[in-house]
């Protein structure tokens, strides 16, 4: 008989478990996934080129965002992480894939580029810790279980700078992702390859924080020195001064 449960750390672990190994990709166990996902450099992955999100270069180049600490949220093979440095800030780097890791960090030599990289999940004791004046999450949130969306703005809510900034990239819904309910994700038992928001949605759940931007990401063509696609949104989020998250 195990009776294991005397924390809420203890319930999100549980309910992670719910979820079927090859949809839980966020957390640390799932490393092995995502290492082999970036085993093979050559596939055809949009977001495996070396260039910046579009909307983080023209929150950057409008002066929206003011070089600072910033800390790159999910940052596979590093490319908004490089960007960030070479423009002036001070960048931490996570990610969940050793290889992904491993291939940052190449990019990152090569370009001469001071970033420091953690590989391991961005939630846990010893990850890289804030004040931050810009966290940038390209393709994370989308890829948290629903319950996980509460440590995602713990870390936000403990790491990011008052009138700091969130930077924030996701699956749109009607163009890309699940838009199942929450409830009936538990059922199915996987995350259907990542989840979709509505602007609604992401205001609700960033409620409290100040939007100073929210739009569909541009489509880049390849010779563009930029990335972006159009099926995610691109969202710019402010920590007011005096935070006050709402609920427990």
């Amino acid at each position: 008989m195990r009776r294991n449960i005397r924390s809420m750390d203890d319930v999100l672990t549980l309910m992670d478990g719910l979820f079927a190994p090859e949809a839980d990709r966020w957390t640390e166990r799932a490393g092995d996934w995502w290492d082999g996902f970036y085993e093979d450099r050559s596939k055809p992955v949009p977001f495996f080129v070396a260039k910046p999100d579009e909307s983080l270069v023209s929150y950057v180049e409008r002066g929206l965002v003011p070089p600072g600490r910033a800390l790159d949220l999910g940052c596979g093979p590093g490319r908004n992480a490089l960007w960030l440095a070479s423009r002036g800030f001070q960048v931490d780097a996570v990610d969940l894939s050793s290889g992904a890791i491993a291939w940052a960090k190449e990019r990152a030599l090569e370009a001469g580029a001071d970033i420091r990289f953690h590989c391991g999940d961005a939630f846990a004791e010893g990850a890289p810790a804030g004040p931050y004046e810009l966290i940038n999450d390209s393709g994370c949130f989308h890829h948290l279980p629903p319950h996980r969306r509460v440590s995602y703005l713990q870390l936000v809510e403990r790491s990011l700078a008052p009138g700091g900034y969130l930077a924030l990239s996701c699956f749109a819904s009607g163009a890309m992702g699940s838009e199942l309910p929450d409830a009936e994700l538990y059922g199915s038992g996987g995350l259907q390859g990542g989840l979709a928001f509505t602007p609604e949605s992401l205001r609700w759940t960033f409620e409290g924080m100040e939007e100073v931007e929210l739009r569909r990401m541009r489509n880049e063509p390849s010779s563009s020195t930029c990335f972006g696609e159009g099926f995610l949104w691109a969202a710019l989020f402010r920590m007011p001064d005096e935070y006050r998250r709402l609920g427990p």
